[in-house]
């Protein structure tokens, strides 16, 4: 009986060792090409890398030199590169041996309260900045703490971070990045160089979009990349990850502006002016429609109020009346909407009010 048991067992053994190697195998095939995403592999390496914000490389660029660096704040809108410089910076700084030791980075998706700052930072800040850079280039005596997204910290926490930098100023500089500069303490923002990043201008973006293509072997028209530039408002981080998800959608074939409409979920302009046509009939039934067909295709109400408001204010077929009660409108759906309102409800009663404005005059 137990010969017979042990027959089997040894026969099966060999498979399972054969599929543990061919499963390891694969794994490490897998971990020669790792995909990583555009947003990173394109992320600027060094200062001079940093696109259309002068003021703030030129600062950069004289403390690599030498100079002593003081501590930051850089705020502005998302995707302009307020985390790549910082970082781009720091590696030239410490160089890549050092600066694992030499940053500490805090996001806001760790937990930064009170306690954090009085423990996790103010330790890291005390220590002393010691060793050599591995290059024989010449090393900085302090240490970098980046806090990305400063303005979701509590007010107590930025409280208690003031008194760790004014008292750790010969061994830590500081880095604070947020996107509104009013959410930070009036002590912090003194205690700062101020650093306001700029949203990117088109033709930057254009020339860094192109660049991603061309490394990557993307077909594109120079329509659809000015399409996408548009749609991303300004925000470079949105426009390669639009132009990664179009690529991988199409497959190699040429990516044109439907598909980057379809991509970033924007409403074609063929829907809105087809609402806008429901509104001027006057039938509430036909406008009840076209309302429920576009929230039946998927396409987000806060997405059509800001669209809306552009071709509305840009229209010259309404008067600075009708323009006026319909944006005082919008503003109303959009803090309702953000509030948790019910989509439906309130693109019906926006509706209602365009077609009120729209049909009282004629």
């Amino acid at each position: 009986m137990q010969a017979f048991l042990k027959g089997p067992a040894s026969i099966s053994t060999k498979p399972v060792a054969a599929k543990e190697k061919s499963a390891a195998g694969s794994s490490g095939e897998g971990k020669r090409t790792k995909p990583i995403p555009w947003v990173e592999k394109y992320r600027p390496k060094n200062v001079d890398e940093v696109a259309f914000q002068d003021e703030v490389v030129a600062v950069l660029k004289k403390s690599l030199e030498g100079a002593d660096l003081p501590n930051l704040l850089f705020y502005g809108p998302p995707g302009t590169g307020k985390t790549s410089t910082i970082l781009a910076a720091a590696r030239e700084l410490f160089g890549p041996d050092l600066f694992r030791q030499r940053v500490l980075e805090l996001n806001a998706s760790d937990e930064r309260g009170i306690q954090v700052i009085r423990e996790k930072v103010k330790a890291f800040a005390q220590l002393t900045a010691s060793g050599s850079r591995s290059d024989g280039k010449m090393c900085p005596p302090f240490k970098i703490v980046i806090l990305d997204e400063a303005d979701s910290m509590t007010s107590a926490a930025q409280a208690a971070l003031r008194r760790t930098m004014e008292k750790e100023s010969k061994t830590t500089r500081f880095c604070l990045i947020c996107n509104y500069i009013s959410r930070i303490i009036e002590p912090l923002t003194s205690r700062c160089s101020k650093f306001r990043f700029k949203p990117l201008s088109d033709s930057i973006q254009q020339q860094r979009l192109l660049d991603v293509s061309e490394k990557e072997h993307v077909k594109i028209s120079n329509e659809a990349i000015s399409y996408l530039v548009k749609v991303s408002e300004g925000d470079l981080r949105k426009a390669i990850t639009f132009l990664q998800s179009a690529t991988r959608l199409m497959g190699g074939q040429e990516i044109t502006e439907k598909i980057i409409t379809e991509i970033a979920g924007v409403i074609p302009k063929e829907t809105i002016d087809e609402l806008l046509l429901g509104c001027q009939s006057g039938s509430f039934e036909k406008l009840e429609t076209l309302a429920k067909n576009l929230i039946n295709e998927g396409f987000a109400v806060s997405q059509l109020v800001n669209q809306l408001h552009d071709t509305i204010v840009e229209s010259e077929d309404y008067s600075d009346k009708q323009k006026s009660a319909i944006a005082e409108k919008l503003a109303e759906v959009d803090k309702c909407l953000a509030d948790g309102a019910d989509e439906f409800l309130q693109l019906m009663s926006l509706c209602a009010l365009v077609m009120q404005q729209l049909t009282q005059n004629t």
